[in-house]
């Protein structure tokens, strides 16, 4: 279980539902990503997130960039 406050640093494939985007996870889950500047070039591609878990599966995303 990761702790609400830790930083994140992992990979996986960029999704977008509707206006949400997400990282499904090469370790499993999902993560909804709270972005500051829409990656919609990333879309479906993998990427690496780094940011901070703020809520139950909901991180701060700092930066997503590919893989």
């Amino acid at each position: 279980m990761t702790i609400i406050g830790s930083r994140v640093d992992e990979t996986g494939t960029l999704l977008r539902d509707g206006g949400a985007f997400y990282l499904r996870r090469d370790l499993g889950g999902r993560y909804q990503l709270e972005l500051h500047r829409t990656p919609v070039d990333l879309v479906e591609k993998r990427v690496r997130l780094i940011g901070t878990l703020v809520g139950a599966d909901l991180v701060n995303a700092d930066g997503v960039a590919p893989a």
